[in-house]
């Protein structure tokens, strides 16, 4: 057996070990249907390749018994493709989702807008989820979010080929003076706004597609032309995080008086976690947060302004 093949057999992914053996046993999609209508299985030429793509994978009974018949084909160990398949996904709301994964109903006090905007861009958000992030967030010269720059892991549990970015501006701002700009590994797509809200979304596209299990870096930037008064900056977090860090850039000209950091399940909600922070030297703070559940996590300062939020 080949070795790229044998190791596909040991480590998977599904559509990884098939592709190889296909491609060691050097069969066509076509000719490898025709052996399968033979062995009295029907599958179509578009179902086998996105099987071998990790388009899709074989989830029902008579998918099933297409894969026992390919191994034997394909002359490959019983139950060796079967295995790596792993138990069936779950249906309906929720599927495909990690553990533990929260809806934006749960983390916001008033999501309509944000999931109106979400569903005009169809169903592309939620397919992945942040393994860690970090955020450098600049307060200009007024008190207000002037920019935020934002790296990102993030590790696909549905396959996809875009990140959708979510910004909600502060209280008073213009939704037409906030713009999302890529920076690496992505670039940006469809963009939609709500005023009344202060919101803005921003598909970003990558040249490829992200397969359940593979992870990619991308980084971005939000600017505020005219950023309105703000008061605190938090990331959202819908699914289990690994590892987060907010940096917050407080001007030359303007320093808050009172600096704290916290973590709230929901927004309007208390406080799960909370603890004052001093500035450093370089007029900034940060916090840097593991195995960081759904909810809210950021920063707050005080100088008598609106308060804000931020963006996931």
């Amino acid at each position: 057996m080949e070795p790229g093949l044998a190791a596909a057999l040991r480590t998977g992914p599904f559509h990884v070990a098939l592709r190889e053996a296909i491609k060691a046993r050097g069969l066509p999609l076509q000719r490898l249907q025709h052996r399968l209508n033979e062995s009295g299985v029907h599958v179509g030429l578009g179902t086998l390749s996105y099987w071998q793509s990790g388009q899709r994978r074989p989830e029902r009974s008579e998918s099933l018994r297409a894969v026992t018949a390919l191994e034997q084909i394909l002359g490959l160990p019983p139950q060796s493709l079967l295995v790596l398949l792993g138990p069936r996904r779950p249906r309906g709301q929720g599927a495909g989702l990690p553990r533990g994964a929260k809806r934006y109903a749960d983390i916001f006090q008033t999501p309509d807008a944000l999931v109106s905007l979400l569903s005009s861009l169809g169903a592309h958000d939620g397919r992945l989820h942040l393994l860690s992030s970090h955020d450098v967030v600049t307060v200009a010269d007024d008190g207000g979010v002037g920019s935020v720059e934002s790296t990102h892991v993030v590790e696909a549990h549905q396959p996809t080929d875009r990140y959708v970015a979510i910004y909600w501006g502060d209280p008073g701002c213009d939704t037409e003076l906030m713009s999302i700009s890529a920076m690496d590994g992505c670039r940006v797509g469809r963009l939609r706004r709500d005023q009344e809200s202060g919101l803005i979304i921003a598909e970003l596209v990558f040249d490829f597609l992200l397969q359940v299990g593979q992870s990619h870096i991308i980084r971005y930037c939000v600017n505020d032309a005219r950023p309105a008064p703000a008061k605190e900056y938090f990331r959202s977090v819908r699914f289990p995080a690994q590892h987060m860090v907010v940096q917050i850039r407080f001007p030359a000209t303007r320093l808050p008086v009172l600096v704290w950091r916290f973590e709230r399940p929901q927004e309007g909600g208390p406080d799960r976690f909370r603890e004052e922070m001093p500035i450093g030297p370089h007029r900034s703070v940060h916090i840097a947060a593991s195995r960081v559940e759904p909810g809210l996590v950021g920063v707050a300062w005080d100088w008598g302004d609106q308060s804000g939020r931020a963006h996931e």
